[in-house]
């Protein structure tokens, strides 16, 4: 394939994405007490039984409404330092959540973050089309076996448990090619599988900016990109220190230049703002008409 040829269109759930036509964006649906961004819906219904769910789902067809193609709900934090959830409590929070959201908005593709295949396999009988796992390049299939066995697309992201690199852009670009030989091998179709640098995972903040200098190369691996900086602490560090509520612009920024660089799905909090800046990007940098 040539590296600037678009990878061929993905089928995920009812929805065919046709990469290179335009920007696609994944709203962020956090069902957690302690999300770094916080936006966790755990945190803002605290004590009020199902109320979570009912919050979720206003929060879907909000972020449906302002332009979102894709959900993605995760019932774990991934911040430093984060408390591991064990998997019979992440399943009760994620469940009832992707449940009433596929109930709610059918057509809608729902992706679920998870590390944990029992989970996942949940998230997949109660409407999920899609599997997100923040470890893609460890060296245990079972994720990608459940994708293959189910035939659902995989995002497969970067990670390293400690941020310690020779030659970093050479090692990220290595990490991947292995990792996606090994879905391959598991049983997911080549046509099936979604690259993720894992921006702000096992990475310093200079590793970080590194990836959105690199986003180029990432397209060469003939895959459809998917880039997650929202809100993320490297922008706060980069605005001297901002929370990540004001991380907004900084996250439009990397969303156009992400959109430059040939990236084809971004992950976010704030929807409409970032859906108007993917266009005015997409009309530039691809030509798409308004």
């Amino acid at each position: 394939m040539s590296a600037s040829a678009p990878p061929p269109p993905t089928r995920i759930g009812s929805r065919t994405f046709e990469w290179g036509s335009r920007t696609y964006v994944m709203g962020i649906v956090n069902v957690t007490p302690d999300s770094f961004s916080g936006d966790g819906l755990l945190a803002s219904v605290a004590g009020r039984g199902g109320a979570a769910v009912e919050a979720a789902v206003i929060q879907a067809r909000r972020m449906v409404e302002e332009g979102a193609d894709i959900l993605d709900v995760g019932a774990e934090s991934t911040r430093p330092g984060h408390e591991p959830v064990p998997a019979a409590e992440e399943t009760a929070r994620a469940i009832p959540v992707i449940a009433a959201i596929h109930a709610a908005l059918p057509r809608i593709p729902i992706s679920v973050d998870t590390t944990k295949v029992e989970v996942a396999a949940a998230a997949l009988a109660a409407g999920a089309v899609l599997l997100n796992d923040v470890w893609g390049v460890a060296r245990d299939d079972t994720m990608a076996r459940l994708a293959g066995e189910r035939q659902v697309p995989l995002i497969v992201m970067h990670n390293r448990a400690v941020a310690q690199y020779a030659d970093f852009v050479a090692e990220l670009l290595a990490d991947l090619r292995a990792a996606l030989d090994r879905a391959q091998e598991a049983g997911v179709p080549r046509g099936n599988l979604i690259v993720d640098p894992g921006f702000g995972f096992g990475k310093t903040p200079e590793h970080n900016l590194e990836v959105m200098r690199h986003l180029r190369e990432l397209r060469e691996l003939g895959f459809p990109v998917l880039l997650g900086t929202s809100r993320k602490s490297t922008l706060g560090r980069v605005l001297g220190g901002v929370p990540p509520e004001e991380r907004l612009e900084a996250t439009l920024a990397t969303t156009a230049l992400a959109i430059a660089g040939g990236v084809d799905i971004v992950r976010v909090h704030d929807v409409l703002a970032n859906v108007r800046a993917g266009r005015m990007a997409d009309a530039i940098v691809r030509g798409v008409a308004p």
